[in-house]
């Protein structure tokens, strides 16, 4: 007896119907949190890549100075031309390797990680709060502190704004750097070579320099702005990029070339003026 009472109570059917039965397994195998957790993962994964690119960035930096550190000890070159690639050099890398960080909205931030501790270290030696002899030899004129305050500290806030403000999506920042390490970086390197010929109302400019000024600045902006075209942030018609940023390198020099240099440090003159009349051109 008991045991067909206990048979007829298994093959009784459930009570709940089955569409909860559905509902809840389905419940059970979707939890709410499934696209939070996968969104967090994602932008997990871009920070510590951004992370990576940055501390990959600062290595460079830091072997490009003690490359040319190295070779001026060793007395292969010359302290000042030395100083001036490093000028060059480290403006045109640090924009090269802006393909290398995420998508994301933060890797811009990331990247100017970079110019941002080269700023604090400018800070801190320019006011002789500390004494980095290899710093100041490798990156001021005379080798006093307080000249790190000036022009290289300019320099440095222009890669954190052109970064920050313009970043790989715009023409502006890539012609704004390129005259500012390229154009002004080469006029020195070869007003200083081949310099006999000055400029009538600046006698400490040369005509060298200014034609140098003009062609590598226009060069090296038309060599950037292909760069990053060919990797697909901005696209642009080529004849009027050529004419607008000719105007530009144009602009660059008549500024860089004025008897301003006690007034305005030309790593402040040239990248400001260059930024706003790109800003204008590419509207």
């Amino acid at each position: 007896m008991s045991s067909n009472l206990s048979f007829s109570l298994l093959n009784r059917p459930l009570s709940c119907p089955s569409v909860y039965l559905n509902v809840n397994l389905q419940r059970i195998s979707r939890p709410p949190c499934e696209f939070r957790v996968t969104a967090v993962s994602g932008g997990g994964a871009m920070i510590l890549h951004d992370a990576g690119a940055t501390v990959a960035v600062m290595a460079g930096a830091y072997a490009l100075v003690a490359a040319f550190d190295n070779l001026t000890q060793r007395n292969i070159i010359q302290q000042k031309f030395s100083r001036k690639m490093v000028h060059i050099l480290s403006g045109f890398l640090f924009m090269a390797s802006w393909p290398i960080y995420s998508t994301s909205t933060e890797a811009r931030y990331f990247a100017s990680i970079v110019p941002l501790i080269n700023l604090s270290r400018l800070v801190v030696n320019g006011f002789s709060l500390a004494q980095d002899e290899g710093l100041i030899k490798s990156v001021t004129r005379e080798g006093k502190p307080e000249e790190l305050l000036k022009g290289p500290l300019c320099y440095v806030l222009i890669l954190i704004i052109c970064a920050v403000a313009f970043w790989r999506e715009s023409p502006v920042g890539v012609v704004s750097l390129a005259m500012m390490c390229g154009g002004d970086g080469i006029a020195d390197i070869m007003g200083r070579r081949f310099g006999t010929s000055k400029i009538p109302y600046n006698k400490q400019k040369s005509w060298a320099g200014s034609i140098s000024m003009f062609v590598f600045g226009f060069l090296m902006s038309i060599g950037m702005l292909y760069y990053f075209s060919a990797l697909g942030y901005f696209q642009l018609d080529w004849i009027r990029t050529i004419e607008r940023v000719a105007f530009i390198s144009l602009l660059a020099t008549a500024v860089e070339s004025l008897p301003t240099t006690g007034i305005v440090d030309d790593n402040l003159s040239v990248p400001v003026v260059s930024m706003i009349a790109a800003y204008l051109a590419f509207q």
